[in-house]
């Protein structure tokens, strides 16, 4: 590729739009590209030809395929790999909505483009988005660049499986099912099963679901109709998608009681108990409690122990949402944080957080080992879970999904896991609360800024007091005008986080709420 194809001028400054670039002659080159091969094809003894289309010749140009993958992935190597921990390269070169639409020319036309318009665009994409994996790029989904990980990404994208049966994907569902296995042991079971879903929100409402088909197994023929009024028991502090899945689910969001948490965020347990109670006073049916494992903002623990306690006595379900603080587990010292989990009826664990597995890696993990997912789920769709096949179809484990294509998620999760052994995993986390507990003790040595409260996790949660306002009393006027000094201190860190080109004094601007 030559260097017009790999350079290219950076935006004008003072807010103008960059110039379009054109292809000239790219949508005409197409047509005649296009044309030629029509004609080749026509051309070719024994052509098969129905309805005008020659059904024996070749879809594309594989050579000219082969080059455009390699001359991108080398784009990919040069402009995003090798430089994912240059703390001298920006975060994002940020550009308002409408010039960025410009610059990447979005259109969709009749003909194609070109290739080295292609690669173009490729360098614009990665030019103009938020480099993930660079150093100063703060985000609690995010923890750096795994390269086993990745790479099992390439691979997983350059075969494109569907994970649902084993003679289409053979080796990826062995590889789940060897994973989930794994993780089911840190969680403290003996048996049970598992899946992985595009996202903790959906292991979150897979729980809910299953948890109501155990409650009453007939609403999957039956539906809603006649059920008496289903309640379910969640944190104040718990995820959004506990609400989502409730509305989804037809169960609805005044259904979803929230439990009140203590000062610093875990669920009151006896608050639990009186909800319960008072649920069941109201004539309406308990189901189901969803305790957290590592809030999304103070990174709380719900105390699992005596939750699970209230929900044996009343025969709920119990149900962690340690999408965020599952990690934990591998950790021989910080594994504390979930005591108890192990009587928990389900857990959904996100290895794409701490763990750096890769967007999206996340599981629900079930205790019961009685095919309770596939009798929740299954459809039993005869086109595909023949049961007459020449191989063990229990190994056919699509119809314990909602998904019929599913992406073989597990797979970069057990590569970074075989490169870095449990003990590598475990360096990660021991590693992030060590960060955080360093984080803190910097926090405490700086004037002006207030500490929250003492983590537990990796969630470092403070405010900054700007100087106008350090000796002003605590009271209400103090917060109002804290929270107005706040929207321009957002705006002003997130303008130095994603436009400074790394050096550490600019770095120094801190959000004034939570920082993982």
């Amino acid at each position: 590729m030559d260097s017009s194809a790999r350079e290219r001028p950076g935006p004008r400054r003072g807010g103008a739009s960059p110039p379009l670039r054109s292809a000239p002659g790219s949508h005409r080159e197409g047509e005649m590209e296009d044309g030629i091969c029509k004609q080749e094809m026509l051309q070719k003894k024994n052509a098969v030809l129905v309805d005008g289309v020659v059904l024996n010749g070749p879809i594309m140009d594989s050579k000219a395929g082969e080059k455009f993958v390699e001359e991108a992935c080398n784009i990919i190597m040069e402009k995003v790999i090798q430089k994912a921990d240059d703390v001298t390269e920006k975060v994002c070169e940020w550009q308002d909505p409408e010039t960025l639409k410009q610059i990447l020319d979005l259109e969709m036309r009749d003909a194609g483009e070109s290739h080295q318009k292609l690669l173009q665009l490729c360098q614009d994409v990665i030019q103009y988005s938020v480099k993930t994996s660079h150093p100063r790029f703060f985000n609690q989904l995010y923890a750096g660049i795994d390269y086993y990980s990745l790479v099992a990404r390439f691979i997983t994208e350059a075969l494109n499986p569907s994970v649902y049966t084993y003679e289409v994907s053979p080796v990826f569902l062995l590889v789940e099912e060897a994973v989930i296995k794994k993780m089911i042991e840190f969680i403290g079971w003996e048996e049970g099963d598992g899946i992985f879903n595009p996202g903790g929100s959906v292991s979150n409402m897979y729980a809910m679901n299953l948890a109501r088909y155990k409650f009453c197994p007939e609403i999957k023929e039956k539906g809603l109709s006649g059920l008496p009024r289903l309640v379910l028991f969640t944190s104040e502090e718990c995820h959004y998608s506990m609400k989502k899945a409730a509305s989804f689910l037809g169960i609805g969001t005044e259904n979803v009681y929230f439990i009140k948490a203590d000062e610093r965020g875990k669920m009151i347990p006896e608050e639990l108990e009186k909800q319960v109670q008072r649920a069941r006073k109201e004539g309406s049916a308990p189901f189901l409690v969803c305790a957290t494992a590592g809030t999304t903002v103070l990174g709380a623990f719900d105390p699992l122990d005596k939750i699970a306690d209230i929900c044996e006595k009343h025969g709920l379900w119990l149900h962690v949402d340690a999408s965020w603080g599952g990690s934990a587990l591998i950790s021989r010292k910080h594994c504390r944080l979930l005591h108890g989990i192990h009587r928990a009826d389900s857990v959904a664990w996100n290895p794409h957080k701490m763990l750096l597995a890769g967007i999206q890696c996340c599981a629900l993990l079930v205790k019961d080992n009685s095919g309770l997912l596939k009798k929740c789920y299954s459809a039993k769709a005869a086109y595909l879970f023949q049961q007459d096949k020449f191989y063990d179809v229990s190994y056919d484990t699509g119809d314990k999904s909602i998904q019929c294509s599913r992406r073989p998620d597990a797979f970069k999760f057990w590569l970074m896991w075989k490169a870095l052994g449990t003990t590598g995993l475990e360096e990660r986390v021991n590693r992030a609360l060590a960060l955080a507990r360093y984080l803190v003790e910097e926090i405490k040595k700086r004037e002006g800024f207030q500490l929250l409260l003492e983590p537990e996790y990796a969630n470092v949660c403070f405010w900054y007091i700007p100087p106008s306002l350090r000796k002003m009393e605590d009271g209400p006027e103090f917060w109002q005008k804290l929270h107005q000094r706040c929207r321009h201190l957002q705006v002003f860190s997130l303008l130095s986080k994603l436009l400074a080109a790394g050096r550490t004094e600019r770095r120094r601007t801190v959000l004034s709420a939570s920082l993982v």
